[in-house]
């Protein structure tokens, strides 16, 4: 990734609890709503990848949907194909905090699914990081964006 992301920076940022520091991407969400969230995001931070249900990882699909079944009570799908059908299609302009983001990184579409924070960044698990917060503006997340999903 082009673009190295401070996690100790976003950290703080979203610790304060001062929803003006979601800069001008307003949430769909409350804010009691995009707190709890956004602790269950941070709580991950570092879990190794892997798929498969296995023990102590995850891949992105099972992080996307584990947050939103622990910060909002919301099943989604176990798929990242599934999880594309899910909700409204928007636009990248309309990105809120929460949406669902979807990317094309093994030649299937999608293929990995991310959790917009705001600010152009998002939350996944990487194969190579695990859970990590990357920007929709890297070159290698910004060619191979394919969609967003409201599923809020």
């Amino acid at each position: 990734d082009d673009i190295k992301i401070d996690l100790d920076r976003v950290r703080k940022r979203f610790a304060s609890r001062d929803a003006s520091l979601i800069g001008k991407d307003e949430s769909v969400l409350s804010n009691v709503d995009r707190n709890t969230m956004m602790d269950e995001i941070l709580a991950h931070i570092g879990t190794p990848y892997a798929g498969g249900n296995e023990t102590g990882s995850l891949d992105c699909s099972e992080f996307a949907a584990l947050v939103y079944k622990n910060s909002l009570n919301r099943l989604l799908p176990r798929t990242t194909k599934e999880q594309f059908k899910r909700g409204r299609k928007i636009d990248r302009a309309s990105l809120r905090f929460g949406d669902l983001v979807f990317f094309n990184t093994t030649g299937e579409n999608p293929s990995h699914v991310g959790i917009y924070i705001g600010d152009d960044l998002f939350a996944h698990a990487s194969v190579t990081w695990g859970v990590t917060i990357s920007s929709m503006n890297s070159t290698y997340f910004r060619k191979r964006f394919t969609g967003a999903r409201r599923v809020l």
